[in-house]
């Protein structure tokens, strides 16, 4: 079987934090009609895992307040799904127009079979996210290509919005635009940026009159930034200004703005076979050629997340999302020192392993009030919700409540300010005070601090919860 990687070595395809880079004229993007200042995100994704349980390519939504860390909306199941083309979506874009409403538009591809040509894209109208109307698809092109991975950015200069997307013509990818005003009707296509090499996944990022054009190098695998005074096509050509930025396997690049100083932020996501999984970078200068790698303990991702686009929202929006599609009931929790590692259970042992794997739900818990006591909380499995997390000789296990007050006291924890960062979350035992829960050689059991590594038992002991 061809895998997608081998596929774009000869045929070729293109995430993201803080603010307002997924919007392409940032800068200068127009504010909700009540002109509320910028203070959160909203996400759009599909997802994947890596044995394909989380596989759904629908529209997915979650929120930030600091666009770090993320809430998935809708019990991370999807809120738009398309009804023509292929049925399906990936790389999602969300675009505020100059109007203040939302356009959504997706690649229309179900599923990984990246040999299939399709000219056209997937687009929704919305108001505020909360719906979305005048489902329909556009075509982009005739040539006999693929038309990936569509994003959208306002041209004051023409007074028209310009969508670019991946396509093959002659013997490479590159990306082309269409112009359009109402997103129904579009130019012809022309060649819009063409380095000379297969590129892959366009996302724009204007900033006081500097326009920037972010990318996958197909040939080297790196993420790369280009920069031009003008958004006419062919300007980017010869503007790359960055070093090449990897870190595993990265494509679809996202550039987005802190909305409310300088500070950007830079998102890749990996390709198969590890599906799910993001990463990101900052800089506080988008003209520099400077991004350093942000640690996973400085950001969760929504849960299987895949190709993402980020818009800046106002408090009032996404109070308002959150109120319409639901925070989930469930979280995940994640190491402290380990923060690429999950909270899960696996053959009923209580671990932590490195995100992401299938099982997913495995990580998924309800936080609910202790079974011994209602100040404190006991873990009950989203997937074996007849279990709860016990300890047992002092080892944490998933196990079916017998009703016993012994059962109850061995699954009630109370959570204190983590033992090594106070922002952060430990868990001291119910019926064994002065044991916390804390992982020892990847798993979970309860112990006390030691008095010979009192700061390794602190940080094996502290943990985030999140989604």
């Amino acid at each position: 079987m061809v895998t997608r990687r081998q596929l774009l070595a000869t045929t070729v395809r293109s995430a993201v934090l803080l603010g307002a880079g997924a919007v392409a004229t940032s800068a200068a993007a127009p504010r909700a009609a009540a002109a509320e200042a910028y203070a959160g995100y909203v996400m759009g994704y599909f997802t994947e895992s890596p044995a394909a349980l989380a596989e759904n390519y629908g529209l997915h939504l979650a929120v930030s307040a600091d666009g770090l860390h993320w809430t998935p909306l809708n019990q991370n199941n999807p809120v738009a799904t398309p009804t023509a083309g292929t049925l399906g979506l990936r790389d999602p874009f969300i675009l505020r127009k100059q109007d203040g409403t939302f356009v959504i538009l997706a690649t229309d591809l179900n599923g990984k079979d990246f040999t299939q040509q399709n000219q056209y894209i997937h687009l929704w109208d919305s108001v505020d996210l909360r719906s979305f109307t005048g489902y329909r698809r556009v075509r982009m092109h005739s040539m006999p290509t693929h038309t990936w991975a569509p994003e959208a950015f306002w041209d004051a200069g023409r007074g028209q919005y310009g969508i670019l997307y991946s396509a093959r013509s002659g013997n490479r990818d590159s990306f082309f635009v269409n112009y359009t005003s109402d997103f129904r009707s579009v130019s012809a296509p022309q060649l819009y940026f063409d380095p000379g090499f297969n590129v892959l996944d366009a996302t724009m990022h204007s900033r006081n009159g500097v326009h920037y054009l972010y990318y996958k190098n197909m040939d080297d695998g790196r993420l790369y930034g280009a920069r031009s005074a003008s958004l006419a096509p062919r300007s980017f050509d010869n503007g790359t200004y960055t070093s090449g930025v990897v870190s595993g396997g990265i494509e679809a690049p996202i550039v987005v703005k802190a909305n409310d100083r300088d500070e950007w932020f830079l998102w890749g996501d990996s390709y198969s076979p590890v599906n799910g999984e993001l990463y990101a970078w900052r800089s506080g200068d988008i003209g520099a050629n400077s991004w350093s790698a942000l640690n996973k303990a400085q950001y969760t991702q929504p849960l299987n997340a895949k190709h993402p686009t980020i818009a800046p929202i106002t408090a009032t929006e996404r109070t308002n999302l959150l109120a319409r599609w639901g925070a989930p009931g469930w979280n995940r929790i994640k190491s402290y020192n380990f923060p690429d590692h999950l909270i899960r259970h696996a053959g009923y042992a209580a671990r932590i392993d490195p995100y992401p794997f299938d099982p997913y739900p495995d990580s998924q818990w309800r936080l609910v009030p202790g079974l011994a006591s209602s100040s404190g909380v006991s873990f009950q499995s989203v997937n074996f919700p007849d279990r709860y997390l016990r300890h047992a000789n002092y080892e944490l296990v998933l196990a079916v409540d017998d009703g016993s007050s012994l059962f109850a006291a061995d699954a009630t924890f109370h959570r204190t300010p983590g033992l090594a960062d106070a922002a952060w979350t430990s868990f001291r035992s119910h019926n064994l005070p002065e044991r916390h829960l804390r992982h020892a050689n990847y798993v979970l059991r309860l112990d006390p601090v030691s008095s010979t590594s009192p700061a390794l038992d602190r940080q094996d002991a502290t943990f985030h919860i999140g989604y």
